[in-house]
């Protein structure tokens, strides 16, 4: 058993206050170790999605360029540069209607909430309850 510096025993009610004074440490501690974890891992982060920013911007200007390259090669084929122009437009609304459409049924699947987590919540609390005389 620990002893005081009186050299008496300690209580169990003192034996519980210190366990808990040791538990809040050890979590606030953790708490602590996890916020610069995480301050880390956002910096990181946002260098990333800055370079993530640049090479989309830089691929939108390419995409340009293959689609006025497509036009342009149209034209070399032998017709108009505004038949040339039109197809391409025509091969981007094909794609762009393709893309929305799976982008809408994907947002119909959405159901908005955490279903499985309410679920274990809600057995949390009713397993933390007393049960009702």
């Amino acid at each position: 058993m620990a002893q005081t510096t009186k050299g008496t025993e300690r209580t169990l009610g003192q034996l519980v206050a210190d366990a808990s004074t040791d538990l809040q440490a050890i979590v606030k501690d953790e708490i602590a170790l996890a916020k610069v974890e995480i301050k880390a891992d956002v910096s990181k982060g946002g260098k990333g999605a800055g370079l993530l920013a640049a090479a989309g911007l830089l691929a939108l200007y390419m995409l340009g360029f293959l689609l006025l390259t497509l036009a342009w090669g149209l034209h070399a084929a032998g017709l108009s540069i505004w038949l040339g122009m039109l197809i391409t437009a025509g091969v981007l609304l094909v794609i762009v209607l393709i893309l929305a459409l799976l982008g809408i049924s994907a947002l119909k699947k959405i159901k908005g909430k955490p279903e499985r987590t309410i679920a274990g919540a809600q057995q949390t609390v009713a397993a933390l309850k007393p049960p009702k005389a």
